[in-house]
C-alpha cells in the first residue's frame, strides 16, 4: 500500500505542476520590467532564458511521466527526485531575483522583492508538497539567498527582514507537512474505496453467479427428480392393474418389485448424493483426522474397483506408497470412490491407474484414466452439480452429476488441494494434495460382531400414517418387535399394554425428525424417561436444511435420511444391537 501511495503522490505532483510551470512563463516578464534599472539587459535576458529552458524541460519530463504512469516497473521515487531536482533549479533562479533585489538596497525593489518571493513560496505549497523534498529544497533554494543578504547587511531594517524570512519559511514548511499529510489520507482513502468498490462488485459478481447456479441446479435438480418419481408412478398403476384382473402371480410381482426396487434406488442415490452437497454446505460434517495408511487405503480400492475395471475390458493398476498421510479416513475414501468411480465410468478403453508421488511434505494422489478427456474451457465447470460433460441425455447408469461436486466440497472441507490436468481425446489426471502425517500409529480394525437371532424390541415413532405402516410392516418382517405410534405418547402407550401382558424390553427407538407438536430429539427424550433408561435411538428424517442438519449432528444420534434404503436400515438395527 505504501508503495501505491507514494506513487499517486508523485501523480498528483506532475500533475498539479501546470501551475508552477505557468507561473514561471509569466512573472518573468513583469520582474524584469521592475530591475530593469538595476541590471543590464543582456543579464535580465539570460535570466529569462534560462528560466524558460527549465521551465520547458519540466513539461517535457512531465509528459514523459505521463506516458509512462501505467507502467507495472515506474519507480515513483525516481521520478520524484527528477522533478525535485528542476524545481530547485527553477527556485534558484528565483532566489537570484532575491539576492540582486537585496543587495540594491533599493526599499522598493526590496518591498517588490518581498512580495514575489512570498507569493512564490506560498503558491508552491499545494503544487509541491505531494513530494516534500521538493518543496522544501525549493523554498531554501529561493530564501537562502535573501537571508544571506540580511546577514551580511547592517542595520535593523535586515534583521527585520532575516526574522521574516525565518517566520515564512517556518509557516509555509508547517502547511507543507499539513498538506502532504492530507493528501496521503486523501489518497489512501481513495484506494481504499476502490478496493471496497472492487471487492463489492466481486461479492456481486459472486452472488449472481452463486443465483444462476443455484437456478440451474435447481432445475437439474427437478428434472432428474421427476424422471424416477414419473416412472414410479406408471409402476404403480401397472401393479394396480394387474391386481384388478386377480391375483397377481409371483414371477410378475417380483419383476415389478424389482423394477420398483431400482428406480427407488436411483431416486435415493440422486437424494442422497443432494443431502451430501447440503451437509458439506452447512458445514456440519465432522472430521476425525488421523493417521491414514495410503498401502491399506488402495487396497481397499482395489479389491472395490478392480472386478468392475476389468469387466469394461480395462487394465486396473494401483501404485500405492508406504507412507501414511493426515486425513479423515471415511472422507477421504469418498472422495476417491467419486473419482475412481468416474475414471471407469466414462473409460471405453485403455485403462485406469490410481498412484501416487511424493510432494515435499505432502504427497499427491493421482487417478488417471484413458477416457475422452475434458477441454480446457470444462475444467472448472466438471464440479459443479449436475454438470456431466459426457452424458447429454441424462442416463442415470452414467452416473447423476453430483460425484465431482461431492469431491470438490469434501477437499475444501478437509483443506486438501483438488487438481486436474486433462486434454480433450487424451484422457484425464485427477489430483488430491494430502499432508503426510508425523506421527503414523497402527490402526487396528475392529470386527464387528454376529448379530443374534432374537429381534429386537423397537419403540417407532412417525406421524405420517402410511410411512408408519409400512416401517413397522417391515421390521415385523424382519422378525423385531415394534410398539408403534403416531406421538411418543402413543407409541408409549402401545409398550405399556404390551408389557401388562409379558415381557417388553425395548432396544432401540426409531423417530421421525419432523413431529406435531415436537421434534424427534424431544420424542427420544421423552421416551427415554418413560423407559427409565437410556436406550440408544436412531433419527429419520427427509428434511435437509443446514439448521435441521446441525441439530441432528449436536445431538449424536446416528440418522437416517428418506427415502430410507433398506439395507442401510438394517445394517444400522445390526449396529444397535452389537452396542
Amino acid at each position: 500500500m505504501t508503495e501505491v501511495i507514494q506513487r499517486n503522490c508523485v501523480d498528483l505532483l506532475y500533475r498539479q505542476s501546470y501551475a508552477v510551470l505557468f507561473a514561471n512563463f509569466v512573472i518573468p516578464w513583469p520582474v524584469a520590467y521592475i530591475f530593469r534599472d538595476a541590471v543590464s539587459a543582456q543579464a535580465v535576458l539570460v535570466w529569462i532564458g534560462v528560466m524558460y529552458a527549465l521551465t520547458l524541460w519540466r513539461i517535457v519530463l512531465a509528459r514523459r511521466y505521463f506516458a509512462h504512469a501505467g507502467a507495472a516497473d515506474l519507480a515513483p521515487r525516481v521520478w520524484g527526485w527528477h522533478a525535485s531536482l528542476l524545481s530547485w533549479a527553477s527556485a534558484g533562479l528565483w532566489g537570484v531575483v532575491g539576492w540582486v533585489g537585496f543587495a540594491t538596497g533599493d526599499p522598493q525593489l526590496l518591498a517588490f522583492t518581498c512580495v514575489v518571493l512570498t507569493g512564490l513560496v506560498c503558491g508552491a505549497v499545494p503544487s509541491l508538497s505531494a513530494f516534500p523534498p521538493a518543496y522544501a529544497g525549493s523554498l531554501v533554494a529561493m530564501l537562502a539567498p535573501v537571508a544571506v543578504q540580511c546577514l551580511l547587511g547592517a542595520g535593523e531594517t535586515y534583521t527585520t527582514y532575516l526574522f521574516f524570512v525565518a517566520c515564512l519559511s517556518a509557516v509555509n514548511l508547517y502547511y507543507s507537512r499539513v498538506t502532504f499529510q492530507t493528501l496521503r489520507e486523501t489518497v489512501q482513502l481513495r484506494l481504499e474505496n476502490l478496493d471496497l468498490v472492487h471487492r463489492l462488485e466481486q461479492e456481486r459478481d459472486r452472488a449472481q453467479a452463486a443465483d444462476q447456479a443455484k437456478s440451474r441446479f435447481l432445475a437439474a435438480a427437478s428434472h432428474d427428480l421427476r424422471q424416477p418419481i414419473h416412472a414410479l408412478g406408471l409402476f404403480v398403476a401397472g401393479l394396480a392393474a394387474l391386481a384388478e384382473r386377480g391375483d397377481v402371480l409371483a414371477d410378475k410381482a417380483r419383476d415389478v418389485a424389482a423394477r420398483l426396487g431400482a428406480v427407488i434406488g436411483n431416486l435415493g442415490g440422486l437424494l442422497n448424493g443432494l443431502l451430501d452437497i447440503s451437509r458439506l454446505d452447512a458445514g456440519v460434517v465432522a472430521v476425525n483426522r488421523e493417521p491414514v495408511s495410503l498401502e491399506r487405503l488402495f487396497a481397499d480400492l482395489s479389491n472395490e474397483f478392480s472386478a468392475g475395471a476389468r469387466g469394461r475390458g480395462l487394465r486396473w493398476r494401483v501404485r500405492p506408497l508406504p507412507v501414511w498421510v493426515d486425513s479423515d479416513p471415511v472422507l477421504l475414501k469418498r472422495i476417491l470412490d467419486n473419482l475412481l468411480a468416474n475414471a471407469v465410468r466414462y473409460t471405453d478403453y485403455g485403462g485406469v491407474l490410481l498412484g501416487c508421488r511424493r510432494r515435499g511434505l505432502s504427497v499427491e494422489i493421482q487417478v488417471f484414466d484413458s477416457g475422452p478427456g475434458i477441454a480446457r474451457a470444462h475444467h472448472g465447470q466438471v464440479f459443479e452439480e449436475f454438470f456431466q460433460l459426457h452424458n447429454p441425455q441424462r442416463d442415470r447408469t452414467q452416473g447423476l452429476g453430483l460425484g465431482l461436486a461431492i469431491v470438490r466440497h469434501t477437499a475444501r472441507l478437509l483443506g486438501h488441494d483438488v487438481r486436474l490436468v486433462s486434454v480433450e481425446g487424451q484422457g484425464s489426471m485427477f489430483a488430491l494434495r494430502v499432508p503426510l502425517s508425523h506421527s503414523a500409529t497402527q490402526v487396528q480394525a475392529v470386527a464387528p460382531r454376529r448379530a443374534g437371532e432374537e429381534g429386537l424390541g423397537i419403540l417407532v415413532i412417525d406421524d405420517e400414517p402410511t410411512v408408519l405402516e409400512a416401517l413397522v410392516g417391515l421390521l415385523d418382517l424382519w422378525g423385531h418387535r415394534v410398539y408403534a405410534g403416531a406421538s411418543v405418547d402413543e407409541a408409549c402407550q402401545r409398550h405399556d399394554d404390551a408389557r401388562r401382558q409379558g415381557s417388553a424390553t425395548v432396544d432401540l427407538i426409531l423417530s421421525d425428525f419432523r413431529l406435531s407438536g415436537m421434534n424427534g430429539l424431544q420424542a427420544i427424550s421423552r421416551a427415554r424417561r418413560y423407559l427409565r433408561q437410556a436406550v440408544p435411538a436412531i433419527i429419520i428424517t427427509g428434511d435437509t436444511s443446514p439448521a435441521c442438519l446441525a441439530e441432528t449432528v449436536a445431538s449424536g444420534f446416528p440418522v437416517l435420511q428418506k427415502p430410507l434404503d433398506a439395507q442401510l436400515l438394517r445394517a444400522a438395527l445390526d449396529a444397535a444391537r452389537v452396542d
